[in-house]
């Protein structure tokens, strides 16, 4: 390509011509080949080796300063710092012979990571294969190490180049479960290299290997009878082994555990599902402790270990109690026991921060194979059960560990009251992060309370917890809620995750639930109302404040030998109610409103008695056994008419023993089902320090925020029953987030939101599960009295794209700065909506509302805002400080500011200058803050799409 003529002549003199022939030859002055070699040579140095060498065919002086740069090149990075990219395709053998041939000083080698290796050489056939690499290598005298990630080819470095380290990392790219049977690899005992990260693996033995630091094992297959008879790596400071097929008999693990006690600065020990021989560890620990085995621990993680005893756990924390940082305890193992040993000892812990409870590895939680399958596939036999610790036993771990930051606890059923868990002499007071999984069992009254407890706690997340009762609890004369049964505690950890939608374990089907505790009912405005204690189906609810874990059982009731039923008003009545009693089952109800017999699973046993038609009348009698199974015949339209019936049953008061069973409702031939409203479940948050909050599964259905002057955002997923949001004061929270939650109440949430004070910008995130009037909803918020500019965008990518929430983010805030600034220093009128509301009762409703749409990823989006200045800046050209290092522009998302160099409000304001002085002149108010409403219109048809990114 030529250089640029100049094609305009404004004067045809003869100083004119001289200017031109000086600027053709300043154009055509090429300034690169007239650097010197070593200033080239340096320029390299910025370089990825892909430019580098395709420099050699630009120019005969670029070609020497190629030749000259590689010949004295000592370090070389194929793929150009990305460790996790793939090195330039298209080399073969000769063509990487050729370029390491131009290497001759090169030492260190990263970045040899070939998408494919061809094993062998084929004659007359260009390939890269591991002979031609091989070849290449050998070709390169002074080379100490290189990084690859190729199982053959480090194998066959390690056979014929047994004096080349392996740099950094190695970790095969092609691991999979079930273990790939060509994924092989042998380990000789002279191998150099000090990280060996293996996932998918057959390997025969872990020898001795003398410079290796860090051993993690994934999934990999030990072939060797005695994989371990030679282990022994004295400079081991990691050792991770998770989820690997290696020998069943516990005895073949001793030399593994002998040899990881010889490594004196082991720091990280992760054993899961690993079949140790119980009691080994404590009497290797025994032998070591003195000599400094496993004094060094920070890090210990027990999971799945089938033979794994208290002992061994205790004797390696007591050990490592100086140095211990973090503790994963599988449910075996989490039993109060463990802690009140600890107590005893009476050590400290100085630097102990993270705890995890009932620990379930991923792999087990997300694996959709059987148990019987991953046995087929090599895994030890081991079934998890939960966790066994009581309050006890936490009140008990916040004692031996007080300085704890991160508390994570994983389905213990047996946790009550987390309020219990405080006492006197240790308050927890640097716990930052909580998480709940699964403790079905907490009390949601306790758990508010704890969190008022703790005076530095910022996060919680909650997963599975406070689930509603089953409907129909009220039909079977079932006090639910209570947080009873032992459902939790008969379930397998296993495909926990898999659940999706619903709130338990998919395994749970033929188990009872435990529901969360009546006492969770904190809404007073709810129950207030009514003076009465809330009956269901005759029986009063009776305090549930003991800890002890109580059933449902029905009483021996004597039955007369004529009881007839009839409603003499309303022609309604029960006859002939002979036959079995069916005792009501537990499995999860379906999300339906309405629930009965339908919705309930049945498990008759035989009656040992008849039971004859029953009498027209039902009589005064004292007898608490008639009275009860009156309140159990009562049919569903006498539950809808109290009034007719309280005559009948006012002495109908059933006795309640201690231990109960759920009883399913008989009193209609026709098993009618009965609607009923969902349990009302307020979580009540109240803390200081509290910065955000996540829910997933939860069964609550209020949300409060009474008192949280720093929470800055709430997210909740597919939280079935939750339906309001109350906010009392928690004055800069800005991000809100609710997907696939099913019964959100859209415009209570977003009142409250809303009729916050403007002292954030905020942006709010919904997925709802129906369809929306959108006309509705625009009316809502622009009519309304809230002092933001508002935008509502509607999203309809599916899957979910969510480049747009995202981006908005980065700009919402700009706009809102303008309107500060134009405030502050401008003198521009602010708006308020207390009059405006009144004054403009019809659309446009006082704001300048537009609308904004376009297709971002091949989905369409429509945005409805009354944001001043957007549409001028973006239609404004880039300026000087636009930066092009970014994909997105107003093709792939609504507004791109950085492709325009728009990153401050000062600079934006250059751009709209002229809107600026009409507005002025107008004197047109603005707000000082923003919200955004981002509606992503997915889960509309009311099934949910699975998206990684909630």
């Amino acid at each position: 390509m030529g250089p640029r003529k100049k094609t305009t002549k404004l004067q045809s003199s003869g100083g004119s011509n001289v200017d031109e022939q000086a600027l053709t030859s300043f154009e055509r002055k090429d300034y690169i080949n007239e650097l010197s070699h070593e200033v080239l040579c340096h320029i390299f140095r910025y370089l990825p080796m892909k430019d580098i060498v395709c420099m050699e065919c630009l120019s005969r002086k670029l070609r020497e300063a190629v030749s000259l740069y590689l010949r004295v090149i000592k370090i070389v990075d194929l793929c150009a710092g990305c460790w996790w990219e793939y090195m330039p395709s298209g080399f073969t053998d000769r063509s990487f012979l050729i370029l390491l041939k131009k290497m001759p000083d090169l030492e260190q080698l990263y970045g040899l990571h070939p998408r494919y290796l061809e094993r062998r050489r084929v004659r007359g056939y260009e390939a890269f294969s591991i002979p031609g690499v091989l070849e290449a290598l050998q070709a390169c005298p002074n080379l100490l190490g290189l990084e690859t990630s190729h199982l053959e080819l480090v194998e066959a470095i390690w056979n014929y180049m047994p004096q080349v380290h392996i740099l950094g990392k190695f970790r095969n790219r092609n691991g999979a479960f079930p273990i790939p049977a060509e994924n092989k690899l042998t380990i000789p005992v002279t191998a150099k290299l000090q990280t060996l990260h293996l996932v998918g693996v057959n390997v025969p033995e872990i020898p001795c290997v003398s410079m290796l630091r860090h051993l993690y094992l994934k999934w990999v297959r030990l072939t060797k009878p005695q994989p371990f008879k030679d282990f022994l790596c004295v400079n081991l400071r990691s050792f991770v082994m998770r989820n690997c097929a290696g020998p069943t008999n516990s005895l073949k693990y001793v030399p593994l555990v002998t040899g990881l006690a010889s490594a004196r600065n082991l720091e990280q020990l992760e054993l899961v599902r690993v079949p140790f021989l119980g009691g080994l560890i404590q009497h290797v620990v025994e032998d070591s402790w003195r000599s400094g085995g496993f004094r060094n621990l920070h890090t210990i993680v027990f999971g799945a270990c089938k033979n794994a005893l208290e002992v061994d756990l205790g004797y390696l924390i007591i050990t490592a109690a100086r140095r211990l940082h973090e503790l994963r305890i599988q449910p075996s193992l989490t039993k109060d026991g463990v802690f009140s040993a600890l107590k005893m000892a009476e050590l400290e812990f100085p630097q102990f921060e993270t705890l995890h409870l009932g620990y379930v590895d991923d792999f087990l939680l997300q694996c959709k194979m059987s148990h019987l399958e991953l046995v087929k596939y090599g895994l030890a036999d081991v079934i998890e059960n939960p966790g066994i610790i009581t309050d006890i036993g936490i009140k008990v771990v916040n004692e031996v560990f007080t300085n704890i930051k991160y508390l994570l606890i994983y389905n213990c059923p047996h946790l009550h009251n987390p309020h219990q868990w405080i006492t006197d002499h240790s308050r927890w007071s640097r716990l930052v992060d909580l998480t709940l999984v699964r403790c079905h069992a907490i009390r949601l009254e306790s758990f508010c309370h704890f969190v008022e407890l703790l005076p530095c706690l910022e996060f919680i997340c909650l997963d599975q917890m406070f689930r509603e009762p089953p409907k129909g609890c009220a039909r079977v004369g079932l006090s639910a809620g209570t947080g009873i049964g032992v459902s939790s505690a008969l379930v397998s950890n296993q495909n926990a995750s898999n659940d999706n939608n619903q709130h338990h374990h998919p395994n749970e089907a033929n188990m009872p639930p435990a529901p969360p505790p009546v006492n969770n009912i904190n809404n007073n405005q709810r129950q207030q109302e009514h003076d009465e204690p809330l009956e269901i189906n005759g029986l009063q609810e009776e305090d549930e404040d003991e800890v002890d874990e109580v059933a449902y059982e029905e009483e021996k009731m004597e039955l007369e030998p004529h009881i007839d039923i009839k409603e003499a008003e309303d022609g309604i009545g029960i006859e002939n109610m002979a036959g079995p009693i069916c005792q009501a089952g537990t499995s999860q109800p379906p999300d339906e409103e309405q629930a009965g017999p339908s919705g309930v699973n049945h498990q008759c046993r035989t009656a040992s008695a008849v039971a004859p038609k029953l009498p027209s009348a039902v009589s005064d009698s004292d007898s608490d056994e008639e009275e009860g199974l009156v309140s159990r015949l009562i049919p569903p339209a006498c539950l809808q008419e109290p009034a007719s019936c309280a005559k009948d049953l006012s002495k109908a008061r059933p006795r309640v023993a201690v231990r109960r069973k759920r009883m399913a409702d008989k009193s209609t031939s026709t098993s009618d089902p009965v609607t009923e409203d969902d349990h009302i479940q307020v979580l009540s948050l109240k803390s200081k320090n509290l910065v955000g909050i996540t829910l997933t599964n939860c069964g609550i259905t209020d949300l409060v925020l009474k008192d949280c002057p720093k929470m800055m955002f709430i997210h909740a997923t597919r939280c079935r029953v939750l339906k309001q949001l109350k906010i009392e004061r928690a004055p800069i929270v800005n991000r809100f987030d609710f997907a696939q939650c099913k019964k959100l109440d859209m415009d209570q949430v977003l009142d409250q939101i809303l009729r916050m004070p403007p002292e954030r910008n905020r942006i709010i995130y919904m997925r709802p599960m129906h369809q929306i009037d959108s006309i509705a909803l625009e009316r809502q918020l622009f009519q309304g009295p809230y002092p933001y500019h508002i935008a509502v965008v509607h999203e309809f990518s599916n899957p979910p794209n969510i480049h747009n929430k995202v981006r908005i983010r980065s700009w919402m805030d700009t706009i809102a700065n303008i309107c500060q600034e134009l405030i502050k220093y401008e003198f521009f009128p602010e708006t308020t909506r207390k009059d405006d509301v009144n004054m403009y009762p019809k659309y446009p409703w006082g704001r300048d509302i537009y609308t904004l749409e376009g297709i971002v990823d091949g989905a369409p989006y429509s945005m409805i805002t009354d944001f001043p200045w957007l549409r001028t800046l973006r239609a404004a050209d880039p300026n000087s400080y636009a930066r092009c290092d970014f994909e997105d522009d107003e093709s792939t998302t609504i507004y791109a500011p950085r492709r325009k160099g728009q990153l401050s409000a000062d600079i934006c304001m250059e751009t709209i200058g002229e809107e600026i002085s009409e507005s002025r002149q107008s004197k047109k108010g603005v707000f000082q803050r923003v919200v955004v409403l981002f509606l992503h219109h997915c889960d509309m048809p009311g099934e949910p799409v699975d998206d990684d990114y909630i």
